[in-house]
């Protein structure tokens, strides 16, 4: 791999007005147990693998109080506290788990609080730099959700909100309430469900962090569904099926902030090199 790698090459993207970071960013879900779920198999190689992943010039990394629980947003502490100047840290909450692989939702007012609260302290932050809802709660009108996050910045807690796993009309009704700095929304190649959301977003210049960018791994093994065109353009750069992939969202908008995450250090070192990678408008044309 390539030693001048660095997450820099894929230009630079602003949160809000004043938050600006590398426009390729790391998801912290991967460095947790099975199911995402307790402590990683061997905690010293998460610790190395978060170090490198800010070696390679990433400054955005997202997290949540769900991952593990805990254990992602206190792996990130462990390595990277005291923290660089120009790390961002984003984190949510708003999911509760009991168990592995078992995800369910509370955006109870008093549970953010103390979620946000709780997350504060496991990433030894006096304020968190994005804290986003991680999905509307059926069982909550939204805007008590994002009332208390609106609560909690003018409290000092947190800098930016943000939002996920939500509608176009959702997005609408929380810029009622709040500026909104980041959506993040599962999208790839394969799953563009929330074109419009992202199409809105550019024109806000409002963030949008595509989650499982990869097609929950799907595009790295080759293995999806009509992938055949992004082999194709993958074989064309020399590169793998997975750089290709991330190399497509960062030229599908401006304002697309992948978190490709990954428990590898190899694997991340690949993810980082996509950064470098310049697909054609044919690329495009043939991927769309």
């Amino acid at each position: 791999m390539n030693a001048n790698i660095n997450a820099s090459a894929a230009g630079r993207l602003v949160l809000g007005t004043d938050l600006e970071v590398n426009r390729l960013g790391f998801g912290a879900m991967r460095i947790t147990g099975r199911g995402v779920w307790g402590d990683p198999p061997d905690i010293a190689s998460a610790v190395r693998l978060l170090q490198r992943a800010v070696r390679l010039g990433v400054t955005f990394i997202d997290t949540a109080d769900s991952y593990g629980p805990e254990v992602s947003e206190n792996l990130i502490a462990r390595a990277l506290y005291p923290y660089s100047p120009d790390i961002v840290i984003a984190t949510k909450g708003g999911l509760v788990r009991p168990g592995p692989d078992d995800w369910r939702r509370n955006a109870r007012p008093e549970h953010l609080r103390k979620a946000c609260e709780a997350s504060l302290a496991r990433l030894r932050r006096d304020r968190i730099d994005v804290y986003q809802l991680h999905a509307p709660d059926p069982k909550v009108p939204l805007e008590d959700s994002i009332g208390e996050l609106v609560r909690l910045k003018s409290e000092g807690k947190i800098r930016h909100i943000g939002i996920s796993n939500v509608s176009l009309d959702e997005l609408k009704r929380c810029e009622r309430l709040t500026p909104v700095v980041s959506v993040q929304n599962r999208y790839n190649l394969e799953e563009r469900h929330s074109e419009d959301v992202l199409d809105y977003c550019e024109s806000r210049a409002i963030a949008f962090l595509p989650w499982a960018p990869l097609g929950s791994g799907r595009h790295a093994s080759g293995s999806g569904r009509g992938l055949r065109a992004l082999a194709a353009v993958a074989e064309r750069h020399g590169i793998s099926i997975g750089q290709a992939a991330i190399a497509w969202l960062l030229g599908r908008s401006s304002v697309m902030l992948p978190i490709p995450g990954t428990s590898s250090i190899e694997h991340l070192d690949e993810n980082v090199a996509a950064a470098s990678v310049r697909l054609s408008h044919e690329d495009m044309h043939e991927l769309r």
